[in-house]
């Protein structure tokens, strides 16, 4: 079953110059992909490609200056563009949870874990009192963390990066959601914390049979983690598909550039300039975003790149799709 469904959505945000003209910059542009239950779909691009805006938008948080000029966000079947911000507090942090980056941040200091989850439970009122203590306490057992009933009593800064990040986990679980939005979710934490905190997280997805979105850079973790994988760049989806499938026959040149610069692809095939910068996201230039850094652009590129089918299978925004493998 899909449970979220994002169909060329685009974001804009107009500002104001020092010369008091209206400025558009085009930060997402016609974004479409899938989510399904029991289905962990990474997301991947390089910073500024519209990663975190995209499950900005996809909870519902955008903010004026941002707007949605098209486009569609459906959860459970629902459209969730247009809907109220007290409609959306019945699905925010209840049916959909985000697990945000920087954990020891993201906790409130003035605050013992087990009161900040037991408050989860309250606003969305999905229990109150003893329960909700049980609930809690089950929870940050379930996300693997040692002596739950002492945590539940521990201050934020108590915690480490690791363990804060759990937290975080069983606070976007307390309320038994059926899709996960995790932004980044091991970022500061060493190769050993991170990979004990993602087993958690994919072993509770698979167990609840919950669908799950990961936003990284790591194309690592979307390897071992994931079993889909969408490539972002200049705001939209330039290749989708199994993962297995794109890590191994890229259809994309941005694709194979990202592959290309892994640490184990430099060590094998030595240094390789992906080159240049994002293109003007107030200025974007007709055709192929990718051009001006593409090996492979030829005359053909000047026209806007095929469509993405949003229908699971491999596919890229490319007018010579499968040369890049």
């Amino acid at each position: 079953m899909t449970l979220l469904a994002v169909q060329d959505l685009h974001v804009e945000f107009a500002t104001r110059g020092l010369d008091n003209r209206l400025r558009v910059a085009q930060a997402l542009n016609g974004v479409s992909f899938t989510v399904a239950a029991g289905e962990v779909v990474g997301l991947v691009g390089e910073t500024g490609a519209g990663k975190s805006l995209t499950a900005l938008a996809a909870m519902g948080l955008l903010r004026p200056p941002a707007r949605i000029p098209h486009g569609s966000i459906r959860f459970e079947g629902r459209e969730i563009i247009g809907l109220s911000d007290r409609e959306l507090e019945k699905i925010r942090g209840r049916r959909m949870a985000m697990i945000v980056q920087s954990p020891l941040t993201s906790l409130d200091p003035l605050k013992r874990i087990g009161d900040q989850l037991v408050r989860m439970q309250r606003v969305h009122d999905t229990a109150h009192g003893a329960a909700a203590r049980t609930k809690a306490e089950a929870m940050l057992a379930a996300v693997r963390i040692p002596d739950p009933a002492r945590r539940m009593r521990a201050w934020p800064h108590e915690l480490s990066g690791g363990m804060a990040q759990r937290v975080l986990i069983a606070m976007a679980l307390v309320n038994d959601p059926a899709l996960i939005i995790a932004d980044e979710p091991t970022t500061g934490l060493d190769v050993t914390v991170q990979a004990q905190v993602l087993d958690t997280l994919r072993d509770i997805v698979a167990a609840r049979n919950l669908g799950a979105l990961v936003i990284t850079h790591d194309l690592g973790v979307v390897a071992h983690y994931c079993q889909r994988v969408a490539v972002m760049f200049a705001g939209r989806i330039v290749e989708d598909g199994p993962v297995r499938e794109v890590f191994s026959r890229p259809s994309h040149p941005y694709t194979r550039a990202l592959i290309d610069s892994t640490p184990g692809r430099i060590a094998q095939l030595g240094w390789t300039v992906t080159g240049g910068t994002p293109p003007d996201l107030y200025d974007l230039p007709q055709g192929c975003l990718y051009r001006d850094r593409c090996p492979r652009a030829a005359t053909a590129c000047l026209a806007a790149p095929p469509r993405i089918a949003v229908s699971g299978t491999h596919g890229a925004a490319c007018h010579f799709a499968g040369e890049a493998a």
